[in-house]
């Protein structure tokens, strides 16, 4: 385990890193946001399937 390395690849990556403009936050909090309400509504779902069928 080369640290030195390690620690001057961690460097190189924060120096190419910028902060998202206000647009790209948006379009990515809004994807984020649809791919959390899909699962819960795919569990709800199977909650509710599951819930209903015979045991």
């Amino acid at each position: 385990m080369d640290v030195k390395l390690d620690v001057a690849s961690y460097i190189r990556v924060l120096k190419l890193a910028s902060t998202p403009s206000w647009d790209e936050f948006s379009q990515i909090s809004k994807i984020a946001g649809a791919g959390i309400l899909l699962v819960g509504l795919l569990g709800f779902t199977i909650f509710v399937v599951m819930s209903f069928l015979p045991a």
